[in-house]
């Protein structure tokens, strides 16, 4: 395959490389399958750029787009790289006072929005935003220009020859996107990455997939460097691209579309399992206990062939045989590669996908690494459950003496827009990017992560505690959604819980509890001595300065709405110490 050197080239690419693909993308409206082939999809990305040049936008000049995922997304992407401007992707559910740090920062031309709740937001903060010349709006909005009327002024503005000369003075070194951290920390950074950056990846991973795989489902922001740099290599393999409805629909659009790869977030696959789980509760006493031991055997799944015993398969054939096709056949799946990141899964949860076909592979990075630093892969070893696999090829990793992961190669960041006091905070000056994270290293190679060197704290009797492997395991349990582990410098290790309300309402249930509102729940009597239990249970984890000695039970929603959880669903732990601190304070009174 000829290599691509800048993310535009994927465009052309696509076309003389796969002339049999009829569908490059697939969004749906309307509740109907809208789908554009490879030619349209050049088409209208060379009309939004005509415009865009029309209005003046010039090589550096910043761009944003801010929606959720749509095939329009990945044209109006294109077509601001490839004249040598910035893509500045931006998630659409951040806070006003965001976006106003963000588009000035960013110091935005023009940006393209989704929705009346961001065009508002938007229109709001204009008068303090001097450099932002003009907002477009997917639909008519009767406020600002929109997306058809962008394509219409480049269509009668055609400029095919400026535009090769724009794309051809595009260097790969060039700065293709600036991508603002959603963090569980602090204000959004912009980093910056290149065409190569990205680029480097894509070549290194394109063997990951398998030839036969050519549907990929999408339905993580597409604004997250994790699953934008994976729909460029599905475009770059020549697969067809299918974006979510919404999260509410993935079950449904994943029956419709059957597709070879996806990628997840660990919490999207703890809800896929409580799902499968639950169809259980309603079978009859037989089919249960056969569908219930057939879970218990995926979740016992060794990946390597060498460590799984001839009766241990001989179980999963049967298993296979009784109850994982059904499984299959009602997720709609018939999956290669299903790409977990930006956060560890549970190891059973691993070994339960990869078991009944749905091969989990992790990976491991952050926004500045553009965004892989280590993932999963075919090799012997190269996927194993707990593990993040092995750095990918081109990148260097090396433990600090703290432990810390350090990395170097092709997928460093040129660094963080307009802060290089910053940049060289986590860039030293032998090239090392310094993750934060905390890692080892196993037997075969492999890279574990181990916590986040900033979540670490003592307790007053000076004793490390490590939050994060506190509450992965303890998120374990059907009762318990989200926690935080807090305790510096105090005697004890504590935690904030918000319960699983929907499994919590089915065990009231089945316990003729009566269960009224989430405010209740968390102050009724029986249900804080079940959660008592339910902490004793995985306490026993761990050594005693580790564990939890009190909890208290949340009623808030704690969601990417309230500001609590990043898109892809992570805790931000300094909103909860800033939001719960009366509360906390009188854990320890």
């Amino acid at each position: 395959m000829e290599d691509i050197s800048r993310l535009f080239d994927i465009l052309t690419q696509y076309e003389e490389k796969w002339p049999n693909q009829k569908i490059a993308l697939a969004g749906k409206k309307n509740g109907v399958w809208c789908a554009y082939s490879p030619g349209e999809y050049l088409r209208i990305t060379n009309n939004i750029s005509y415009a865009f040049m029309h209005l003046g936008i010039q090589h550096g000049d910043r761009v944003g787009i801010i929606s959720t995922n749509r095939p329009e997304w990945n044209m109006i992407d294109m077509a601001i790289m490839q004249i040598g401007a910035i893509s500045v992707p931006v998630y659409p559910t951040i806070s006003e006072n965001d976006y106003r740090h963000i588009v000035r920062h960013s110091g935005m031309k023009l940006v393209v929005v989704e929705g009346a709740e961001v065009m508002n937001k938007i229109d709001a903060i204009m008068p303090d935003c001097p450099e932002l010349q003009a907002v477009y709006t997917f639909v008519d909005r009767q406020r600002f220009p929109y997306l058809q009327q962008l394509i219409d002024m480049g269509e009668q503005h055609q400029n095919p020859e400026e535009l090769q000369r724009r794309r051809d003075a595009v260097r790969p070194e060039d700065c293709s996107t600036i991508m603002y951290t959603s963090g569980t920390t602090g204000s959004p950074k912009g980093v910056m990455l290149s065409h190569y950056n990205i680029v480097s990846q894509l070549r290194n991973l394109r063997q990951t997939p398998a030839p036969w795989s050519k549907r990929a489902f999408s339905f993580l922001p597409l604004c997250h460097a994790y699953e934008r740099m994976l729909v460029f290599l599905y475009q770059h393999l020549g697969m067809s691209v299918y974006y979510a409805q919404s999260l509410g629909t993935i079950a449904e659009n994943l029956k419709e579309v059957k597709p070879t790869m996806m990628s997840a977030v660990p919490r999207v696959l703890e809800k896929f399992f409580d799902k499968i789980w639950n169809t259980s509760k309603n079978m009859k006493p037989l089919p249960k206990k056969i569908f219930r031991w057939a879970v218990k055997v995926a979740e016992q799944y060794k990946i390597q062939d060498s460590e799984r015993t001839f009766w241990y398969n001989v179980k999963r054939k049967i298993a296979d045989v009784l109850v994982y096709r059904k499984i299959r056949a009602a997720i709609g799946g018939d999956f290669d590669i299903v790409v977990s990141g930006a956060a560890s899964i549970q190891p059973r949860l691993a070994s339960f996908f990869s078991a009944i076909g749905m091969p989990v592979f992790e990976g491991y990075g952050a926004t500045e690494t553009s965004p892989v630093i280590a993932v999963s892969c075919r090799e012997k070893y190269g996927r194993e459950v707990g593990t993040v696999g092995f750095p990918l090829p081109g990148v260097t990793i090396k433990l600090s003496e703290n432990g810390e992961i350090l990395c170097k190669g092709h997928n460093v960041m040129m660094g963080y827009y307009k802060d290089e006091k910053l940049t060289k905070e986590v860039i030293d000056d032998e090239g090392w990017f310094h993750t934060g994270d905390m890692g080892q290293w196993t037997e075969h190679g492999q890279l574990m992560i181990t916590g986040r060197i900033k979540s670490l704290f003592k307790t007053s009797f000076g004793k490390y505690i490590n939050p994060q492997a506190i509450e992965e395991k303890f998120c374990e349990s059907p009762f318990i959604e989200n926690m935080v582990v807090v305790g510096e410098n105090e005697k004890f290790a504590a935690a904030l819980v918000s319960p699983d309300f929907e499994f919590l309402k089915s065990w009231c249930k089945s316990h003729d509890i009566p269960y009224t509102s989430a405010e209740e729940a968390v102050k009724n009597p029986d249900i804080i001595k079940r959660f008592g239990r339910e902490i004793a249970k995985y306490n026993t984890y761990f050594g005693d300065t580790e564990k939890v000695k009190k909890i208290e039970l949340i009623a808030d929603e704690w969601s990417q709405k309230s500001g609590i959880l990043t898109p892809t669903l992570k805790v931000k732990r300094h909103v909860i110490q800033q939001r719960y601190h009366d509360l906390i304070q009188e854990i320890y009174k």
